[in-house]
């Protein structure tokens, strides 16, 4: 099958020497950083999301000087106690069976110019560290050696089909680029620049609305950057589960991973293709998927699901509430917490608000978050939202949440206002029905898994969330904030109203200060303002 990696990006021999300490090499779109302070390591994925460039050039051009190396810069491996290391870390798993010495270890790795589709499984394990480059603040106009930044699937072996796809996206694509400066400037003449916002605060809140008014176009195929930390466990599970995926971009990409990470924690991940091991339980995970999709289709099949809102509450626990006030109130008295739960029963709806506004305190920001009481409540939605919104919302790692393939079936949401004021409604929809017929094209030539790639992010997933009241808190008062997507703001503003409204949760409801229901016109203006604040303020710090 033909390679889907990305065009690997060159260097001038002097930036490769700069390099080579650092990184496990100069030439693929895989590589580990080593011999980098912790920190230094963390600043660089951080400027992922906001940034177009790579993580090597990133380290040239804004990380490189003053870098102090590790004990080992060279990569010899001679580094104090490396041998010992590697002889426990040995015996632990091969003669007691400790998965837990796994966690001990850890890594970064960079994972560049692969396809939406496996960032989600990148981003699916819950004990990991993630940072995606963003469809919001980088345009995808730039066109490496002569092609847009999307993955043509390996599994296109027809000449026919693999035309068929390239000459698809190039379309989709074309008309994302040429309608970004169109749209910016509609929003200019909506929005005039106020005689307080700085240029730059203005030019990037412009790009911001104009991005996320277009990124509907862009397909599932579209290339993104992916920053990941994360324990020797971790990346085990991960690359058990990419190496059993139906797709072929994720198996080829999992190689690569394996191959850098042995680099630096070498001895934590001996098990992954071991034939009595890694193998085997990867096969296992595969006949898993295979089988209860064959089942699946036996007993649904001829079933096709309703219309639906965008967010239904699926499941809730009627006595939710009165659970996490009986475990708020638990802590601070004598009693066994069968006889709270008596007391809390007793209670009327407004005691039992002030009983959970006493136990969350005041909160001066989103950030102080009241204790484990609050998740004795749990709530089960059930989404269809477009993928975009869904690519955020599955980011939320300590919640349950799976999701079913994607598929034009449910359509794609409407366009806004923008897209029709503007004048590209027509090609908005041509987008949109290339995008479905290409998607079924590639669903009867190859396989559902890998007519994913042809879907334009505008077309609506199938996802739950199921969470704790807690982490319902967290969720809800981060993607409802004022700067947020407009289309995850409206899912979790959605959550909020069926807690308080359908499971008649008010006091829980009530806790969550920080539930945004405003409707904002430029949503990221007011964190820029905020930034630029920052950034003056620094600037006059003596």
């Amino acid at each position: 099958m033909r390679s889907t990696l990305a065009i690997p990006e060159t260097f001038a021999p002097e930036e490769t020497v700069a390099l080579a300490p650092y990184f496990g090499n100069t030439d693929q779109p895989v590589f580990v950083l080593t011999n980098l302070p912790e920190a230094v390591k963390g600043a660089l994925f951080a400027r992922y999301s906001r940034s177009a460039k790579s993580i090597r050039r990133l380290f040239l051009d804004e990380f490189s000087d003053g870098v102090e190396a590790g004990a080992d810069p060279a990569g010899t491996g001679t580094a104090p106690g490396r041998e010992r290391a590697e002889r426990l870390y040995r015996r632990v798993f091969d003669q007691y069976g400790d998965d837990s010495v796994a966690q001990l270890g850890g890594a970064h790795i960079a994972c560049e110019g692969v396809s939406n589709i496996l960032t989600k499984v990148l981003e699916r394990g819950r004990l990991m560290s993630y940072l995606e480059q963003s469809t919001r603040y980088v345009p995808y106009t730039d066109r490496p050696g002569g092609r847009w930044k999307y993955v043509v699937p390996a599994e296109l072996e027809d000449d026919a089909d693999r035309r068929a796809f390239q000459a698809t996206l190039d379309r989709a694509f074309d008309t994302y680029a040429r309608w970004i400066g169109p749209a910016q400037e509609y929003f200019r003449a909506r929005h005039p620049q106020s005689a307080t916002d700085s240029d730059a605060v203005y030019r990037a809140v412009i790009r911001a609305k104009a991005l996320d008014t277009l990124r509907g176009l862009l397909p599932a195929a579209t290339r993104s950057n992916v920053g990941i930390y994360g324990s020797g466990q971790a990346y085990e599970m991960l690359l058990l589960r990419m190496r059993a995926h139906p797709l072929a971009e994720t198996r080829e990409v999992a190689d690569l991973m394996l191959h850098e990470l042995r680099r630096v924690i070498p001895a934590l991940l001996r098990r992954v293709d071991r034939p009595d091991r890694g193998i085997r339980w990867s096969d296992y995970l595969e006949t898993c998927e295979r089988e209860a999709r064959a089942l699946a289709s036996t007993m649904t099949g001829t079933l096709h699901p309703e219309s639906r809102e965008e967010v239904t509450l699926a499941d809730f626990d009627p006595e939710g509430e009165i659970k996490v006030v009986a475990a708020a109130l638990y802590a601070a008295s004598p009693l066994p917490l069968d006889r709270l739960l008596a007391v809390a029963r007793g209670l009327s709806a407004e005691e039992r608000i002030r009983v959970l506004r006493t136990y969350a305190g005041t909160r001066e920001n989103r950030r102080h978050r009241p204790g484990r009481a609050f998740e004795h409540a749990t709530y089960t939605f059930d989404v269809v939202s477009d993928y975009g919104a869904f690519r955020d919302l599955q980011r939320h790692r300590m919640l349950t949440l799976d999701w079913q393939e994607l598929t034009t079936s449910h359509g794609p949401v409407p366009p806004t206002d923008a897209v029709e004021e503007v004048g590209a409604l027509g090609d908005w929809r041509r987008v949109m029905d290339d995008s479905a017929a290409l998607h079924d094209r590639l669903a009867r030539c190859c396989s559902p898994a890998v007519a994913q790639y042809a879907v334009s992010m505008a077309y609506r997933i199938r996802f739950y969330m199921r969470m704790n009241a807690r982490e319902a808190m967290h969720v809800i008062e981060l993607r409802t904030t004022p700067q947020g997507h407009p289309a995850y703001r409206r899912v979790c503003q959605r959550m909020h109203r069926l807690i308080a409204q359908e499971a008649g949760h008010r006091a829980i409801a009530d806790a969550m200060t920080f539930a945004d229901h405003s409707s904002v016109e430029l949503e990221r203006l007011a964190s820029e303002r905020a930034l630029d604040t920052k950034r003056a303020a620094r600037h006059r710090a003596p």
